[in-house]
């Protein structure tokens, strides 16, 4: 703390400390003088496991003409010291110096000075003493002080010497005067708040708790006070000065030195600084009363009733602090002033408790007002050289070290909010939020429902739009600064009225072709591009989501592409891998927002087509959905179906499906098909359309001669029947069933939702991490996963990617609980990326996958579900 000496009229100011420190005290309701009231979580009952420490005192020998002496002599062992008098408005006007005999070596020391404590910093409190700061001086067995150069000296000058305590150990050798870090294992056993303190934005540091670093509760019996308007403003910013090199090993000891001189001689209520960190990075509670709570601490005189301190252990007086104590103190300041709306690099203003000057002479009178840099030194409230002249300059630069500052939420959907609001929303939710950090020093922003990232920006945007099920969520956003810190806004809940969508099939048409400029700009979608296709016209109305048949071809690179609703970030998910030379088409299901939908590339040039085959609406008529399958419906190879060969050029085969198998004959609207192309004697394409209707330029599948290549459909019936159309060559069709969608009450909602990676074995994510190997079967946990609803999910609408395939296999999507069946949803040459969706019931809450043959890693990015 090394307080210094008051300049001017140091007496006069000496003798106010009292004072007002005990009108701070009153202020606060708790002041020891008055038995005030003890919080319910201080620590008057012994606690397992403290140390107790020992205090030796001997006394000084007075020579007369302002000078005594404590003889050179051996003593009990110590690792801390201090000199005391018996008045403590009494001020030693010379100098007072010590040193002491290294416990190991027998060398003495060279000279240390001892700077004088302010009198009186903790309160009006009975028995006080004058007294130097304590100076840690590691394990040691003798010791010599000298006082000269000054006036009358006090009566009852003494020193004192403190063992940190090692269960009584008397052995004058290091290892047994209580160093090692053995109360660190202790359980923490802490005494709980009854009321948590104030939320911060910042996350809470691992903090070495008082029962860890084996703190003596017998020494505090009077409970702690906390600051009179229970708010931080700012963080002062000390070192413990004059102390000598330590290992961090002996950190806890230090702690404990410095706790039990402040009680037992400066006869504090408790040890005086909040926190303390060594130069490891460690950090230690202080004073007691919860890290989470505003605890009034005895730091830094006429300012203690609206901030918090944080003490370096060392002497930062000729060389700055060590980056890891540096980054401690940021992350301490930055919780401490993050839970109460406070910027480690901004201002604040402070009243002063006393009538002084401070280090640069600044003055301050008492009830005035004055703003401080919220991250402070002990040196600008009060005239000292704390923290030393090397770490104060450091303090500008760590000021920049936080995470984003200031953090909230200020609108959802438009509507001002505030922490802890609820607000009204539906299926898009559209996010503001403010910081006080400069853009320059952020990286990214992500909106967080019910803790999970929906959405993601970049540091310069303000705003974000996510999807959102049903029901009510938690919702905040979270900052990842340019420095890696991470800060999160408090939480803002909101009620989203969400009415499950109904499916209105369509006759497949074209909506988008690059090639030909259809619906965007002509030409390739170049690398990292986005283009942009409006299709609520194409649906008549307003649709929660549409149904669309994507065809990657024409591309220049390995590559894949996103498709996800326009107005939202885009997530990691992708519908489309591709490699060059590739004709890739699949089918996507993405939400619409403000009713375009948008195509990214990653890299390369691609040209890309789009036929919409229906689209989801929650409003007006519908179909609603019913898992069915999934079970082979036709096989042009055995002749399942349809008549057994393979389908020729400009070629149709004709599938029934009303009626057949268990399927309604009447009512249903569309069915949701698997479509696999195998056995292709040239390049072509099918197109699956309803019977009896005229087939549109759309395609589903395009494959070149070799391939296998599936593809899933959600194609209208209009006659009862589905048809095959084959472009050129002959190729083997075969065709798996997952649900119908018909106008009967009894079946599913559409939600949208996503899209969003559930798995990925490449990672670990949502199933264990490796290759999923011949004849091995993942399982995937989706009910009351990630924001999906934990009852009532009948379906869920997964693009599934099979990348790094060791041999040709195939994989099976089907739920967990349930017996496989033939029906496959991929189909795969070896080192082919390939991707399909899949609708697939949900039985017991999860969904697996099973691969064939060789190995193969999967991945699953969630768009919907049926429920």
């Amino acid at each position: 703390m090394k307080l210094g000496r008051v300049r001017g009229t140091a007496l006069a100011a000496a003798l106010g400390v009292v004072t007002v420190l005990a009108i701070q005290g009153v202020a606060s309701g708790t002041d020891a003088a008055d038995g005030g009231e003890v919080s319910p979580y201080s620590t008057r009952a012994r606690e397992k496991g403290p140390v107790e420490g020992e205090l030796h005192r001997l006394a000084l020998k007075p020579k007369g003409r302002g000078e005594a002496v404590l003889s050179q002599q051996g003593t009990e062992p110590f690792g801390l010291l201090g000199v005391s008098w018996a008045d403590p408005k009494a001020e030693v006007k010379g100098t007072i110096e010590a040193r002491t005999r290294d416990a190991d070596s027998g060398k003495w020391s060279k000279w240390v000075r001892l700077e004088q404590a302010e009198s009186g910093l903790d309160g009006k409190r009975p028995g006080l003493r004058g007294a130097t700061e304590p100076v840690w001086v590691g394990p040691s067995d003798g010791a010599e002080v000298r006082v000269a150069g000054g006036g009358e000296l006090p009566a009852g000058m003494e020193l004192n010497l403190v063992d940190p305590g090692a269960g009584g150990a008397k052995a004058k050798k290091k290892g047994s005067l209580g160093l090692g870090p053995a109360a660190f294992a202790l359980p923490a056993v802490d005494p709980a708040p009854t009321t948590p303190g104030p939320e911060s934005t910042a996350p809470r540091p691992d903090v070495v708790s008082r029962v860890q670093w084996g703190a003596d509760e017998s020494l505090n019996d009077e409970g702690p006070i906390y600051l009179p308007g229970a708010k931080i403003k700012a963080v002062f910013v000390h070192h413990t000065a004059a102390t000598a090199p330590y290992e961090c090993s002996e950190s806890a000891a230090i702690v404990r030195s410095i706790h039990k001189y402040h009680v037992e001689i400066e006869k504090w209520r408790d040890l005086g600084y909040n926190f303390l960190v060594d130069k490891c990075g460690t950090v230690f509670e202080g004073r007691q009363g919860g890290v989470d709570q505003p605890v009034q601490g005895a730091h830094t005189y006429g300012w203690n009733s609206e901030s918090t301190s944080v003490s370096i252990l060392g002497d930062y007086t000729n060389a700055g602090a060590s980056p890891a104590a540096l980054d401690a103190v940021s992350k301490v300041a930055a919780y401490k002033l993050g839970q109460y709306d406070g910027d480690i690099n901004g201002t604040a203003t402070l009243t002063a408790g006393a009538t002084q000057k401070n280090f640069f002479g600044k003055s301050y009178t008492e009830k005035q007002q004055y703003e401080f840099k919220s991250l402070s030194g002990h040196r600008d409230g009060f005239n000292t050289q704390c923290p030393g002249n090397s770490l104060y300059p450091q303090l500008e630069a760590l000021r920049q070290t936080g995470p984003a500052a200031q953090l909230k939420i200020a609108s959802v959907n438009g509507a001002p909010a505030a922490p802890g609001a609820t607000l009204p929303g539906g299926a898009a939710l559209t996010v503001d939020w403010t910081t006080s950090t400069a853009s320059a020093g952020l990286g990214k922003f992500e909106v967080l429902v019910d803790g999970e990232a929906t959405a993601v920006t970049d540091g310069q945007a303000r705003r974000a739009t996510a999807l959102v099920t049903d029901g009510k969520h938690e919702v905040r956003v979270r900052a990842t600064a340019a420095n890696g810190k991470v800060s999160t806004s408090l939480a803002v809940t909101v009620e989203a009225d969400v009415k499950g969508a109904k499916f209105v099939p369509l006759a497949p048409k074209r909506l988008m072709d690059t090639r030909t400029g259809l619906g965007v700009r002509s030409g390739p979608v170049g690398t990292a591009g986005v283009v942009t296709l409006p299709v609520a016209a194409a649906t008549g109305g307003t649709p929660t989501a549409v149904v669309l048949n994507v065809t990657a071809t024409n591309p220049t690179e390995p590559s894949f592409v996103s498709v996800y609703p326009s107005g939202t970030s885009r997530s990691s998910a992708s519908n489309l891998n591709f490699t060059p030379g590739r004709t890739i088409p699949n089918l996507v299901v993405v939400p619409v927002i403000n009713g375009s939908v948008s195509f990214y590339n990653n890299q390369g040039n691609v040209d890309l087509i789009a036929d919409i085959t229906g689209y989801f609406t929650s409003g007006g008529e519908g179909a609603t959905q019913t898992n069915f399958g999934p079970k082979r419906l036709m096989d042009t190879r055995t002749g399942l179906g349809v008549p057994a060969g393979p389908v020729g050029t400009a070629g149709v085969v004709t599938l029934p499906v009303a009626g057949v198998d268990g399927i309604p004959a009447q009512g249903v609207k569309a069915v949701v098909l698997n479509v696999t192309a195998t056995n292709p004697t040239q390049p072509s394409f099918v197109s699956v359309y309803p019977s009896g209707t005229t087939r549109s330029s759309a395609s589903n599948l395009n494959f070149t001669p070799g391939q296998t290549i599936p593809n899933l459909v959600v194609v209208p019936v209009v006659d009862g029947k589905v048809s095959f159309y084959n472009n050129q060559g002959n190729v083997d069709l075969i065709a798996d069933i997952t649900g119908y969608f018909s106008d009967g009450a009894e079946g599913a909602k559409h939600a949208s939702f996503g899209p969003k990676r559930l798995m990925d074995t490449r990672t670990g994510l949502g199933v264990r991490q490796g290759r999923v190997p011949a004849g091995g079967v993942v399982t995937l946990p989706v009910a009351g996963v990630g924001g999906i609803p934990a009852e009532g999910v009948r379906a869920v609408v997964l693009n599934v990617t099979a990348t790094n395939p060791s041999e040709d296999s195939y994989v099976s999507v089907y739920p967990s609980g349930t017996t496989r069946s033939s029906a496959s949803n991929l189909n795969f040459t070896a080192g082919l990326t390939i991707p399909n969706l899949v609708v697939v019931p949900v039985v017991d809450g999860k969904v697996s996958f099973y691969n064939n043959n060789g190995s193969v890693d999967l991945i699953a990015d969630i768009t919907g579900y049926f429920s």
